[in-house]
């Protein structure tokens, strides 16, 4: 969620497209059909033929490196998506002559990172195939890559074709991003106003199963006393993990939690079986496991990982879908940190 967590999307959403049908055959679906806003399977099969594998091979090397960077490609997804459109705009630099100021330098986007890494595959696609592959295909693709490396076991068909931005949306981040002290209606409600259902919204919250988060989000729930909803000993944890009520809203400052600590950088079900523990890092997360419209989600996805695979899978390319620009609309970037001149 917007400024939850250092590596996650809240992270971080969404299904049933109104061409896809939940699970297995959903996910199959997808696969087979054009969207009506112009994105379809295959964009870049005639002018850039291995642009969907020179991305799967970027993002399986960084991984390799750096292992933090195929969460940031889920959590930068659903930052870019939520905020209007999946434009990429999310990765524009601030630019003071221009008058552009970066959605990145907000505070619904604290702890994110691996920016330049994104750069470096970028580069990659440059290289093959100069100013074909928009930034913005860029990212949905690297989030795809990035919960197949994570443990989502099969790939996931993404339409592509998106276009990139020419301005920053920066002064609406706050009113788009959720952030981790919501209550469910509110996160419904923004989730919904993308075709999002709730089924969707648990399975993308799912993405918390991964990642960490700074003790700044924590604190809250941990001092004066610690939130009821906490199991006990999880609180004790906690606390041990975040000793004082002073935390700094730093990513210099190591003081974080582990949003799963059992198979911490794995995207599986244990989220849903930690809510049920009331092991929810944030409130937000939590909440999931009492609230009518989402609780019985929570309780069959934590049964059932197959299950919370699918709707993963089928919400996430809805979240990639989220109006995206095409046709004649915005650009496709040559550096994805600025407008083409």
């Amino acid at each position: 969620m917007g400024s939850s967590s250092s590596l996650v999307p809240v992270a971080s959403a969404l299904l049933l497209l109104s061409y896809l049908i939940a699970g297995n055959n959903g996910v199959a679906a997808a696969g087979t059909s054009t969207s009506s806003d112009g994105l379809k399977l295959n964009y870049y099969s005639e002018s850039c033929p291995r642009a969907e594998e020179i991305v799967k091979e970027q993002v399986k090397s960084l991984y390799e490196e750096h292992g933090n960077t195929a969460v940031s490609w889920l959590r930068a997804l659903f930052h870019d998506c939520t905020v209007k459109s999946c434009d990429a705009s999310l990765l524009l630099e601030t630019d003071a002559a221009a008058g552009l100021v970066s959605e990145k330098s907000s505070a619904r986007s604290f702890g994110m990172r691996n920016f330049k890494y994104i750069h470096a595959i970028k580069t990659a696609l440059e290289r093959a195939c100069p100013g074909t592959v928009s930034c913005a295909d860029l990212l949905a693709l690297a989030a795809r890559d990035g919960a197949a490396v994570l443990g989502r076991p099969a790939d996931i068909p993404m339409r592509t074709g998106r276009r990139d931005a020419t301005e920053s949306h920066y002064g609406e981040v706050e009113s788009y991003i959720p952030n981790h002290n919501e209550s469910v209606s509110a996160v419904l409600d923004r989730f919904g106003s993308m075709g999002v259902d709730a089924e969707g919204v648990v399975a993308l919250l799912g993405a918390h199963s991964i990642g960490r988060v700074h003790c700044f989000n924590l604190v809250a729930r941990l001092y004066p006393a610690v939130d009821g909803t906490i199991e006990p000993a999880y609180g004790t944890y906690l606390r041990g993990r975040c000793p004082t009520a002073d935390a700094k809203e730093d990513t210099r400052d190591v003081a974080y939690a582990r949003n799963d600590c059992v198979t911490p950088m794995v995207l599986d079900n244990m989220y849903h079986k930690n809510l049920l523990k009331g092991r929810g890092l944030l409130l937000v997360d939590q909440r999931l496991a009492t609230d009518p419209r989402t609780a019985p989600f929570v309780r069959k996805m934590a049964t059932d990982n197959d299950y919370f695979h699918d709707v993963f899978a089928a919400a996430l390319v809805k979240m990639s879908e989220n109006g995206p620009l095409t046709g004649d609309h915005g650009e496709v970037r040559k550096d994805c940190r600025f407008v083409n001149k």
